[in-house]
């Protein structure tokens, strides 16, 4: 395999400001991305993945799986389900979270990277500033590359820039990236609208870290 990196691109600010991270770091004709439809609700976010991979100069894949509706029982899967009204009371989770999502989309991108001599794979998860999921804890992520490496007999690399920074400081790496501009085509909203709701806890958590760090959210005043 060879230096080439994938980035698992949702199309929001974290996944975004990794894609800069992958061609700061790899070069930027060793870098694609990759996007999972996975029957979400802010299915706006498959646009604006199309959208910044263009507008950096990478290619894109779009990816469907559609596996998660079928399994139910989260609010960004089920639209019956309203955002943020609760969390699961076996697990005290937020009903934003999808059980295995990040695991599946990271065992996805191996597979596809595998069959184009692609070592390196690049995700957005980070375990500061977030509500507890388990899938974006670090132990987690070094737990699947060792079983990714040892299932598929490779040397993929799982690369997580962002796993212990808060999302002022991500901002912050955004923003030396030269990533900003590209941030006016992100999309972090829960509830999949354009302006962004304000109040579901993507677009308060995104806010606080744009007022933090003193810099003006680009998606807003886009």
């Amino acid at each position: 395999m060879t230096d080439k990196a994938l980035v698992v691109l949702s199309g929001g600010q974290d996944s975004t400001t990794c894609l800069y991270w992958a061609i700061d770091k790899f070069g930027r004709n060793q870098v694609s991305s990759l996007t999972f439809d996975y029957g979400q609700r802010h299915r706006i976010e498959l646009d604006c993945a199309r959208e910044i991979a263009d507008f950096v100069g990478v290619p894109n894949v779009i990816l469907p799986i559609d596996t998660f509706s079928a399994l139910g029982g989260d609010a960004l899967t089920d639209t019956d389900i309203a955002v943020g009204t609760g969390t699961d009371e076996r697990t005290g989770l937020p009903n934003t979270f999808v059980p295995g999502r990040n695991l599946i989309f990271l065992t996805f991108a191996a597979a596809f990277a595998y069959q184009r001599d692609i070592t390196h794979l690049v995700t957005g998860v980070a375990q500061t500033d977030y509500s507890g999921y388990p899938d974006c804890r670090e132990e987690t992520i070094v737990a699947l590359q060792a079983t990714l490496q040892n299932g598929m007999e490779s040397m993929v690399q799982i690369h997580a820039p962002l796993m212990h920074l808060s999302k002022m400081e991500t901002v912050k790496l955004a923003t030396e990236l030269g990533a900003l501009p590209a941030m006016a085509l992100t999309h972090t909203c829960y509830n999949g609208v354009r302006p962004p709701c304000g109040y579901c806890a993507a677009c308060q958590l995104r806010a606080k870290g744009f007022e933090e760090a003193g810099i003006i959210d680009p998606l807003v005043c886009s």
